[in-house]
């Protein structure tokens, strides 16, 4: 009896035992499960996290890289606009000198016939009396003529052709005596003819005696003065009937024109006048050459910077995709428990 009380206590006491061990191991499991969970769980936020941060730092990185290409873009476009159009006007000037040299040398081959035309004896043609004034502003800009100018000497001229500097300035007379000439043919009376004939002859001459001491100043007019005649009627009978006059004008540095000739002289004047701004336009195109060229020089220093900063920004690009690439990985073998000795780790 005693027998089987003590064996019925120890399988009680043994089944407690065993009942005490199983919650015992139960519990241990439970709180080993607990603690995976609660690990796997933050390496979980943990990783998801850092995904979002690399991909936010990604789209920041690529965002400032595309806002530089745009505007590095948009400055190549404007700097190659600005370019084009300094180009442009250049190639414009280049061409309108060439057009002036052209007619520079046409005019040029005029020059040299010049002299016949002064001292050709036939008529031109008449085309009426035509004022200095009119025909000096049709052909020459204002600011290279000016009418009824002081001279240095103190003496008025009616027109002072403003030359280059290098060329001196060109003197017009206007005040030609037609009286003796007009009464040649305003009489039937021969004798009054020839003695209006021999009169309008001295009055010529003198006439170009005064043009001569008035309007010829040297370092500051030309070597010679024009004496205009109104009509061209005299002029031809002056070329026709009187060559000795001619040739004492030509004696005294005096040219005499008409309204025909003039124009020609004027034309002559104007190209002389256009040669000269034509060659200091060519000067200052040349200093905007050189102007465009440190320019361009800058502008490649610049953008060679700018190649190595962009550079540099890919570089530090795909070391920020490396070290992100590492977390990740890390990460993937923490949470699939592939963990390694620290030194291995060290050494990854």
């Amino acid at each position: 009896m005693a027998n089987t009380i003590m064996q019925s206590i120890e399988q009680s006491l043994t089944e407690k035992n065993e009942s005490f061990y199983d919650r015992i191991l139960k519990q241990q499991t439970q709180v080993k499960s607990d603690i995976l969970e609660t690990l796997l769980h933050t390496l979980k936020h943990q990783h998801e996290q850092s995904a979002t941060n690399h991909k936010h730092l990604s789209d920041t990185v690529h965002s400032r890289l595309h806002d530089i290409s745009k505007e590095v873009t948009q400055k190549l476009h404007n700097s190659f606009e600005k370019n084009n159009e300094v180009f442009h006007n250049v190639i414009k000037r280049l061409s309108l000198i060439d057009q002036a040299q052209e007619k520079i040398t046409s005019l040029s081959e005029n020059v040299v016939a010049l002299q016949d035309i002064l001292t050709d004896k036939s008529s031109r043609g008449a085309f009426g009396e035509v004022q200095l004034e009119q025909l000096i502003a049709n052909i020459i800009p204002a600011q290279h003529f000016k009418l009824q100018e002081q001279l240095p000497n103190g003496k008025r001229v009616d027109c002072l052709l403003l030359m280059p500097e290098t060329s001196g300035h060109i003197a017009i007379d206007a005040k030609f005596p037609l009286e003796n000439y007009q009464k040649q043919f305003s009489t039937d009376d021969q004798g009054l003819q020839k003695a209006a004939n021999t009169q309008f002859k001295i009055d010529v001459k003198k006439h170009i005696d005064d043009i001569h001491h008035k309007y010829i100043i040297p370092s500051y007019t030309t070597e010679g003065a024009m004496m205009f005649i109104p009509a061209e009627a005299v002029f031809a009978h002056i070329h026709a009937y009187h060559p000795e006059i001619i040739a004492y004008a030509h004696k005294k540095k005096v040219w005499i024109t008409s309204p025909t000739t003039l124009m020609a002289v004027l034309n002559t004047a104007l190209s002389v006048i256009k040669d000269h701004s034509t060659r200091a336009q060519v000067d200052i195109i040349k200093q905007h050459l050189a102007f465009l060229a440190k320019d361009f020089e800058r502008f490649e220093k610049r953008m060679d910077q700018l190649a190595r900063h962009i550079n540099q920004a890919n570089k530090d690009v795909d070391l920020i995709q490396q070290s992100s690439s590492k977390i990740t990985k890390r990460f993937i073998k923490i949470e699939n428990c592939e963990i390694t000795q620290p030194e291995q780790i060290m050494t990854d």
